[in-house]
């Protein structure tokens, strides 16, 4: 996987790290070739040699000039509890890397494994996370963990809502990674959602049209990618000049998990679903699931978060044929649903449209990553 290009990205990430959190602004440079890429839980390295196979990396160690990459979310947490420390400090690697280039370049957008450095681990510090996840490790085992030990546990680390997210969800934590994802929120680099075409919009997981309502837009507008994206930006910008500490939260529309509170819940958690047993899950908001069919009509999203075999079970469709690395999409019309790999055909207004980037980095080959590629340059 290792090429000139990638050795020469990997010491432009090193230096970036060693410089500590900061942030290019923009420098308004049209690119001609944009593109999306699927959560980045791997290690960077592979991430690299993903850009490199599609001609994306240039000599100098940075993105080629002409590229716009937009990254869907989630750039921590991979791996076995071996390679957590390795986890930790490649991640790093990326978002330093990352939020190193032009803020229009390389468009960071938030996921729930980055928030939830600031939400459930806001508090924790290096030496009480590594305590607790020793604790952790030894009472998760996963649908067979015992529940009393895990009360016990949760009454010394109410901030989080189970053991599996300290075992295994949120695994490979550091104090650092709250530090880089603390500046780039208040930097305004972390975004919810990127515009990037009048009806196309990429975000971590998607928004429903409840979730449309409740940051104030009318239904005439909720085709409109560029509106949609400013009014979810603007919430995240006033909720993060209003947050001085603890748990960051963004009312209606995501609430980081606890012991009190249950899992984390809202619009970087939620996932599409028509299994009869979620049916609770849909009806809240904020969710961790919603009714695709209630999707915003026009629209197109691009969204991360969800794998092909996940998508499947969720949709209660036959998980035979599940595959790593392709682009998937859904489309309805509000009654009838279709889910399918590839990219979507032609659509009509009254549709909605979700594009799936999420193709298993770590255990996709490389040569079989999909990424998406909007159409047209920046105007």
């Amino acid at each position: 996987m290792s090429t000139p290009l990638v050795q020469s990205a990997l010491a432009r990430a090193a230096e970036a790290v060693r410089r500590g959190p900061h942030s290019m602004p923009p420098d308004g440079r049209r690119r001609t070739r944009r593109l999306v890429i699927g959560d980045p839980q791997a290690d960077f390295t592979r991430f690299l040699a993903i850009l490199d196979r599609h001609g994306l990396l240039g000599p100098d160690g940075w993105l080629r000039p002409e590229v716009q990459l937009i990254s869907v979310g989630d750039h921590f947490d991979w791996g076995k509890p071996a390679e957590r420390e390795e986890a930790a400090t490649s991640a790093l690697r990326l978002v330093a890397w990352m939020a190193a280039h032009p803020a229009d370049q390389a468009v960071l957008l938030l996921g729930n494994h980055d928030l939830g450095r600031v939400g459930e681990l806001a508090t924790f510090t290096d030496a009480r996370f590594a305590a607790a996840q020793v604790e952790a490790d030894g009472i998760y085992r996963g649908d067979d963990t015992d529940e009393a030990r895990e009360r016990d546990f949760l009454t010394r680390y109410p901030e989080v809502p189970n053991v599996e997210l300290v075992a295994r969800d949120f695994g490979n934590f550091r104090e650092e990674q709250r530090d880089w994802v603390a500046y780039l929120l208040r930097a305004g680099r972390f975004r919810v959602a990127h515009a990037a075409a009048e009806h196309l919009l990429v975000l971590h997981a998607g928004v429903t049209r409840e979730d449309l309502r409740v940051v104030g837009l009318p239904e005439a507008q909720w085709s409109h990618a560029p509106t949609v994206a400013d009014a979810l930006q603007r919430t995240l910008a006033t909720a993060v000049a209003q947050w001085k500490e603890g748990p960051f939260s963004l009312a209606g529309l995501h609430q980081p998990g606890s012991a009190a509170y249950g899992e984390g819940r809202g619009i970087f958690y939620h996932r599409p679903s028509l299994r009869p047993e979620d049916a609770a899950h849909r009806a809240a908001t904020p969710r961790r699931r919603f009714d695709p069919h209630r999707l915003p009509p026009g629209l197109t999203q691009v969204v991360g978060h969800t794998r092909d075999k996940r998508s499947r079970e969720l949709l209660s469709l036959p998980r035979e044929g599940a595959r790593d690395g392709v682009l998937r999409h859904l489309v309805t019309d509000g009654t009838s649903l279709h889910y399918s790999l590839g990219t979507p055909p032609p659509t009509g207004p009254g549709e909605a449209v979700l594009v799936f980037t999420d193709g298993g980095m770590r255990e996709s080959p490389v040569e079989a990553y999909e990424l998406y590629e909007i159409q047209g340059g920046q105007e």
